[in-house]
């Protein structure tokens, strides 16, 4: 029996409408959930790179990638289960901010390096970068204080030194 693990997959598809669906399609046609997914152009504009990260065994996910090689808009996938990487997140987390609570919130989000975007007479808007147990940890410290609303980007990854995709 295989042992089921995170897999953070990169992918390079060309920028055009409907790429998307069909990429995600392919994972739930196998039965796969989505952990985290993030889409954006690269440095060349006909080029976009998905950043998807599923659970799975070793076999299971390099079945995935064989079949993402197949479609007719993909250009490259690297699963990176063996490579050293840089992965980070992107938060925004709405959190009530009373004026007895505002110095214990602000020191808390100094603390994870984070900022407030924005602030209201009841409300601190945080934005917090970092890994995935770094912004779980930020976000259970909030939650006393009550966390009116969470929005995450999902991982981001680069392989470490020269190696690209």
């Amino acid at each position: 029996m295989t042992q089921t693990q995170q897999h953070t997959i990169s992918v390079l598809v060309e920028n055009k409408p409907g790429v998307l669906a069909r990429v995600a399609l392919l994972f739930s046609r196998r039965g796969y959930n989505i952990e985290s997914l993030a889409v954006s152009i690269t440095e060349n504009p006909k080029i976009s790179r998905m950043t998807v990260v599923v659970n799975g065994d070793e076999q299971e996910v390099e079945q995935i990638t064989k079949q993402l090689h197949k479609l007719i808009d993909v250009s490259k996938v690297q699963d990176y289960i063996d490579v050293p990487i840089i992965a980070r997140e992107l938060a925004l987390i709405k959190v009530n901010a009373e004026v007895n609570n505002r110095t214990a919130i602000l020191q808390l989000v100094e603390i994870f390096r984070g900022r407030v975007i924005d602030m209201s007479d009841k409300t601190f808007v945080i934005e917090v970068t970092g890994g995935n147990d770094k912004i779980d940890a930020l976000e259970k410290l909030l939650e006393p204080y009550g966390i009116r609303e969470l929005v995450r980007t999902g991982r981001i990854a680069m392989a470490r030194g020269i190696r690209g995709m």
